[in-house]
């Protein structure tokens, strides 16, 4: 089978999964190409709530495919880079679900998702010094926020791979799971947000990623749904509540 993204909805969670287990999981040009449009139909599919990334077997993703720089390295880390800010520009929830190698690309494409949850034994590495390559700027300061400046420089500067629990000391991953429960925990927090407001975590991922001119929006998507009252109801009932509102689809 060719090197490809494979996806599916379950349950509210779309599920993309990156497979090239011959050169463990890394990402030709045709695979960068095609996350940006899969990720805008998901985006605009109701049916969808949370968005998990992850790689086939024991591998994440060990970074872009080294035969696709032969040619221009700048063509190369475009495609990246495009590919990794569709992934940060997703309006709904999204985690990575990371085993083995988080390496290079891959780990700008779990830099981009919202939240990280790792099993133990994986590793995590970005490596555009073992390749002369200047990391983009957009990606560094997505690392930077993540793990502070110290940490972002030794990665960048080293390109030395760091076991999952240093990752979880610097904020690199969220959550660090033993051999064997990484699906069973993120099947069981995804349902957890699945069940949460939408509204709450559109608003929530746009002031923590930075935007300040949203404010007079939110508030008035939030007095126009109803979920506030709706929110209350329930858990003076001791219900689960039906939340209203949803992102809104494109076109």
């Amino acid at each position: 089978m060719e090197p490809q993204l494979q996806h599916r909805v379950t349950d509210s969670v779309a599920t993309v999964v990156i497979r090239h287990p011959e050169k463990r999981n890394a990402m030709t040009a045709a695979m960068w190409r095609s996350l940006p449009p899969l990720l805008e139909e998901f985006a605009g599919d109701p049916a969808v709530r949370v968005l998990v990334l992850t790689g086939e077997g024991g591998t994440f993703c060990a970074g872009a495919d080294i035969s696709t720089l032969r040619g221009s390295p700048e063509e190369a880390q475009g495609l990246a880079v495009r590919a990794e800010e569709a992934l940060a520009a997703f309006p709904k929830p999204t985690l990575a679900a990371i085993r083995g190698h988080c390496v290079g690309g891959g780990s700008q494409l779990a830099a981009a998702c919202d939240l990280r949850f790792a099993e133990e034994g994986a590793l995590f590495g970005v490596t555009p010094a073992k390749l002369g390559i200047v990391y983009p700027a957009s990606s560094t300061r997505r690392l930077v926020s993540l793990v502070g400046p110290a940490t972002a420089k030794y990665l960048l500067f080293s390109g030395e791979l760091i076991d999952a629990q240093r990752a979880l000391r610097t904020g690199l991953v969220d959550e660090v799971l033993p051999e064997g429960e990484l699906g069973k925990r993120v099947a069981e927090f995804t349902r957890v947000l699945a069940s949460r407001s939408q509204l709450t975590q559109a608003a929530a991922k746009e002031f923590a990623d930075g935007r300040t001119d949203r404010d007079v929006h939110w508030a008035g998507q939030a007095r126009a749904s109803g979920d506030t009252a709706e929110g209350v109801a329930a858990f003076l009932e001791r219900r689960q509540p039906r939340f209203g509102w949803s992102v809104p689809t494109s076109g």
